[in-house]
């Protein structure tokens, strides 16, 4: 498609020397819609026209055209709408915004990197920065895989709402995906580089891991409730105790902390101190589970330590079910908190309510594998396969990787499917694939086994 957008781009690139910017606009647009990832011939082109349309009076675009143009059934519509407008008023950010958005949604990586920065430099240039730009800004560049650029976004938001929890939370979220990122061997194999990034990753880690003794943890708690003492209503205060209390890792400690936070919401009415307090809680409940494991491993025989190690099981998944719930109600545009709500609610058998949240956690590029795996993996659990195998091979093929844990899990749900369905010499196939790059993954062995004696028999 990039030959028949350069037809138009050579259009408009003529055009624009007889001043008819306005064509030469639509002349861009058009190449860009055959090849939306045209940086330099495209974008950068049609920007720098704008420039010279806006040093000769150009006109800024009409209402009419405004309205018309802040639409789009999908990313790319919504890109190229805002490029237009963009293109008659180059100094209104945000239109740029509104680029980068549906940039980064339709995972055009280039021009979304390109408009972050433009964007990032306009708005740390400005006498006022705003918080709802870098919060933007953070998004879109974690959406398109440069996490070091995300944290640094995420960090200049922290400074202008440093009691902001679910900020510091996303950034310890963001700095986990940029040491992954830093871990993992490059594509082409590049053996010295992948050494190069495990030091680094090495060393972020030895940074971010603070060994906390009890002594260390009960001065914390101590510092916490002198600065909650002198200003308790000052909302970091309150989110810092509560903090330093769960630390103790101790049930008086982390339920004071979740009285705290719960309090806080009623008073304040912000759902950011009911969301912490949820996160605390199945923080807790992780924790008691993790020391009825123990329990219960040390006497195979004692069925107190199993009975309390199913209930507290119960329960985790109770208070993960009502969190996500919570923040997908409050958080109706967050797709990380409805990807999380519909894992929660496959897990509790409920497939009718998980499919519709993954198909909209589809659109965050993060989650959109994950989330075709697990659409795939509700209608197999729902008797419906033919869907099943056909969001599966979807899933497949749009991934780019062929060998590695998803991918293998990809084929494995697959060939389940097609088993499940009676097509076993395609599912034998998909799981002979699988044993040939990881023979002991799961039971692909015993079902490769167990089916070529099926076959054989018949």
């Amino acid at each position: 498609m990039l030959a028949k957008a350069r037809v138009f781009f050579e259009r408009a690139r003529k055009v624009a020397e007889t001043d008819n910017f306005d064509y030469a606009i639509d002349m861009y647009l058009e190449g860009l819609r055959c090849a939306p990832d045209a940086l330099q011939e495209g974008h950068i082109a049609l920007c720098e026209l704008a420039l010279r349309r806006k040093g000769k009076g150009g006109k800024k675009p009409s209402m009419v055209e405004r309205v018309k143009r802040l639409r789009g059934k999908t990313p790319l519509e919504q890109m190229l709408n805002a490029e237009y407008l963009f293109a008659k008023d180059p100094d209104h950010l945000p239109y740029a915004e509104a680029m980068l958005k549906a940039a980064a949604a339709g995972s055009y990586k280039k021009t979304a990197v390109w408009l972050a920065n433009l964007v990032f430099q306009t708005n740390n240039a400005a006498a006022k920065p705003s918080f709802q730009t870098y919060v933007l800004l953070k998004d879109c560049y974690a959406a398109v895989g440069e996490f070091d650029k995300a944290l640094v976004a995420c960090q200049r938001a922290m400074k202008l709402k440093p009691e902001d929890a679910e900020l510091a939370d996303e950034f310890k979220e963001l700095s986990a995906e940029l040491t992954v990122a830093r871990g993992r061997y490059d594509q082409e194999g590049d053996f010295r580089q992948s050494i190069k990034d495990r030091e680094v990753q090495e060393k972020l880690q030895a940074q971010q891991s603070v060994v906390k003794t009890e002594d260390y943890r009960l001065t914390a708690v101590k510092e916490a409730r002198d600065a909650f003492a002198r200003e308790p209503h000052l909302s970091q205060n309150i989110f810092n105790l509560a903090e330093a209390l769960s630390d103790l890792r101790n049930e008086e400690a982390e339920n004071e902390a979740i009285e705290l936070l719960e309090d806080t919401y009623k008073d304040k009415d912000d759902f950011s101190f009911k969301e912490q307090a949820g996160k605390l809680r199945i923080r807790q409940l992780k924790r008691m589970i993790k020391e009825s494991r123990v329990a219960a491993g040390a006497d195979p025989e004692d069925e107190r330590a199993k009975s309390q190690l199913a209930e507290l099981s119960a329960r985790l998944n109770s208070a993960e079910l009502e969190h996500y719930r919570l923040c997908v109600d409050n958080y109706p545009t967050d797709l990380r908190a409805k990807y999380e709500y519909g894992v929660r609610l496959l897990r509790d058998g409920r497939y009718d309510e998980a499919i519709p949240l993954f198909q909209e956690a589809q659109r965050d590029p993060r989650r959109k594998i994950s989330s075709m795996d697990k659409i795939g993996l509700s209608f197999f659990l729902k008797g419906w396969y033919s869907d099943a195998i056909d969001v599966f091979t979807r899933a497949i093929d749009s991934y780019e990787i062929k060998d590695d844990g998803v991918a293998k899990e990809l084929r494995y749900n697959l060939a389940r499917a097609h088993e499940a369905q009676g097509d076993n010499e395609k599912a034998l196939e998909l799981y002979r694939k699988i044993a040939q790059l990881d023979f002991a993954y799961k039971d692909v062995h015993q079902r490769i086994d167990k089916l070529r004696g099926t076959l054989n028999a018949s």
